[in-house]
């Protein structure tokens, strides 16, 4: 009977072991398996943010990317399309530009063959003004000291301090051959410099005739060009009349006289002969300022200057 109980004791107790190891090893199995879904769980999470976070700075590093891809291109545009110019440097460009025509220019485009005129319609008492055409009969060669152009040391004088370059000259007679002009374009380096030479030269005046000081009364400019017209007739002529105005960098000067170099006269004895006189020279010159201070086209790259 002890034999037995304690066999059955034995054996309780293995059962209990084995009860309890069984116990314990579900137990243990539950609890790694718990313990393991959790921390499954957290791993996901951190891949998850960790991935969110490769995406973020993906992203950033693609827009800054973008970014200095676009400042790339804009350089590149700037460097392949033309320039382009403020409104000051467009207004110096179209100041340089005119300021050569002088030089660029064939002196048969600064002075035509023929120029029209307007012979006012109070000269005709009429109602509308003539026009009237003047003829080119002579270029004078450039003259690079302005000095010798003009009639005066003293004009000379106030284009060479202003810095005076040339003088281009030409001689036009009216239809009837009466009346002779001859036009001087003093090229100055600026606008300034052509307003400081202008104001050395005094304005327009008339000459009394056989008046002993009327050579000094007569304002100071360009120097008459004698030359040889149709069938040789020689236009040498005295200065009646004497003006001169700026345009852009040049100093535009015209005298005016009687084709048949008669002495100088009181031209306003004779209205009509003032008026087409007067006419004639002015109308020249002005023609020769426009052609030579028309606007440029506006100035762009490539082939202006700062290109």
């Amino acid at each position: 009977m002890t034999a037995d109980g304690g066999a059955r004791g034995e054996q309780w107790r293995h059962a209990s072991g084995n009860h309890g190891g069984q116990g314990d090893g579900d137990g243990f199995a539950a609890g790694v398996g718990q313990d393991g879904s959790a921390d499954g769980s957290g791993r996901e999470g951190r891949a998850r943010g960790a991935g969110a976070g490769r995406r973020a700075a993906a992203l950033v590093a693609l827009i800054i990317g973008l970014a200095g891809l676009a400042v790339s291109l804009t350089g590149v545009v700037f460097q392949v399309l033309p320039r382009q110019f403020t409104a000051s440097e467009q207004r110096q460009i179209e100041a340089w530009e005119v300021s050569r025509r002088w030089q660029d220019m064939p002196a048969g485009q600064i002075f035509p063959a023929s120029v029209t005129y307007q012979l006012p319609a109070r000269a005709l008492d009429d109602t509308v003004p003539l026009e009237l055409p003047a003829l080119r009969v002579s270029i004078a060669a450039q003259q690079s000291d302005c000095a010798k152009a003009v009639t005066s040391a003293a004009a000379g004088a106030a284009l060479s301090r202003n810095g005076c370059e040339a003088v281009l000259r030409a001689t036009y007679v009216d239809a009837t051959r009466s009346y002779v002009m001859t036009v001087g374009v003093a090229a100055l380096p600026t606008e300034a410099a052509a307003a400081g030479a202008d104001s050395g030269l005094s304005p327009p005046r008339l000459a009394a005739a056989h008046d002993a000081g009327s050579a000094g009364r007569l304002a100071a400019g360009v120097q008459v060009v004698r030359s040889g017209g149709g069938a040789t007739r020689l236009y040498t002529y005295n200065r009646q009349i004497s003006a001169s105005f700026t345009a852009g960098s040049y100093v535009i000067m015209y005298a005016a006289g009687y084709a048949d170099g008669r002495p100088r006269v009181p031209v306003l004895r004779d209205p009509y002969a003032y008026a087409e006189m007067t006419s004639l020279a002015q109308g020249v010159a002005r023609s020769v300022a426009d052609t030579l201070t028309a606007k440029p086209a506006v100035p762009h790259c490539p082939g202006a200057p700062g290109c």
